[in-house]
């Protein structure tokens, strides 16, 4: 299905809020502008106030201080109920005693839809969810995956302009649940609304996103694409929570505007672009390098940029091997990930070993 485009127009506008219990902030003066059509995704660790974010978009609970609007609308007062968002739960909340048309309809009662109309968009919501047929099956029938579609469709059928999704797939198994982030994507694709999804997954974020916002304790770190962030984190700990990262140190030899010139023992002199967040504390900085980004040099060939080092782990993992490899001048050794159909996994522990890299791949961080 070819991507559809997303509007410039905000939808969900979040400004100066905080939300205090007691001394403790759960959310620390959070400002974000989420647009319309956009699957917007809110990432970090357990207890870093990206639910409480989502629970006050939905009217659960309200700001301490700050406001949000939804579609234009302050939503300081308007009831969770009476809001153009409806929410899917991580349980789902599927009700036992009801068959599957009767849970997705049950919403809709407080509406007193005349009968035709009511089954028609009862219709509407199963096939948006590829449930086609299966109304009259009970809910104590349903697998994990269909329940999950459930769910969905009793949010979509209330017809929001803003479907909230607090961790939904993360009762399923992992093959279910890559299959499912599949299908949840391609629904948001055909239905055009905005989503807003709260994950601690990176790689759900990653694969479904248009953009991310990563938090840690109650505050925005950064907010950008998929490829931006993982690419390009903001700090070292945005770059440590997304996949794996090497981190190393390195000594500032010049500040030329936005770049920086700095010398490493691994890797020599590199040139690498000024994170936006960087403030020079001394000459000392920090280089990441994702693991994929290294790659090893086979027999006689060469590259451009190399170092050598010694393999002192090997982990495999079916389709790549991750290799431990010691480099001499650095202070942890580097994790480098290589797909296996090159005999990656057939590399000994303690032997030599070469790997090129791109210096652009060498990024900035700071602290």
């Amino acid at each position: 299905m070819p991507e559809r485009p997303v509007a410039d127009r905000p939808m969900i506008e979040i400004t100066n809020v905080t939300r205090s219990y007691g001394a403790f902030k759960a959310l620390d003066d959070a400002n974000l502008v989420i647009r319309e059509g956009e699957f917007f995704s809110l990432l970090g660790p357990s207890g870093c106030g990206k639910t409480t974010l989502l629970r006050m978009i939905a009217g659960f609970d309200n700001p301490t201080t700050g406001t949000i609007a939804v579609d234009g609308q302050a939503m300081e007062g308007i009831p969770a109920n009476r809001r153009p968002t409806n929410m899917v739960f991580q349980s789902y909340a599927i009700f036992p005693h009801l068959n599957v048309e009767q849970n997705v309809a049950y919403g809709l009662k407080r509406l007193r839809l005349d009968s035709a109309e009511e089954k028609r968009r009862v219709e509407e919501a199963l096939g948006q969810v590829s449930l086609n047929g299966l109304g009259k099956r009970g809910a104590t029938e349903l697998s994990g995956g269909q329940r999950q579609r459930v769910a969905l469709a009793r949010a979509l059928v209330m017809r929001p302009k803003v479907l909230l999704l607090d961790e939904p797939l993360s009762a399923l198994d992992k093959k279910l649940r890559e299959q499912m982030q599949v299908e949840l994507r391609r629904l948001q694709q055909a239905v055009g609304i905005t989503f807003v999804l709260v994950t601690h997954d990176q790689y759900e974020a990653l694969a479904m996103s248009d953009r991310i916002a990563v938090m840690f304790g109650g505050r925005i770190a950064q907010v950008a694409s998929p490829k931006e962030i993982y690419q390009r984190p903001v700090n070292r700990q945005v770059a440590d929570f997304l996949g794996g990262m090497n981190f190393v140190k390195a000594e500032i030899v010049e500040e030329q505007g936005a770049s920086l010139v700095v010398d490493t023992l691994g890797f020599g002199r590199i040139k690498t672009d000024k994170p936006k967040a960087f403030v020079r504390n001394g000459s000392g900085a920090t280089l990441g390098i994702r693991p994929e980004r290294l790659r090893v040099l086979w027999d006689d060939s060469s590259a451009k940029f190399e170092v050598s080092g010694k393999v002192v782990e090997r982990h495999y993992f079916g389709e790549i091997t991750h290799l431990i490899v010691e480099i001499p001048g650095l202070e942890k050794p580097l994790s480098v990930t290589e797909t296996n159909d090159f005999g990656a996994d057939d590399i000994p522990v303690g032997s030599s070993i070469r790997l090129a890299y791109d210096p652009e791949a060498l990024v900035a961080l700071a602290d």
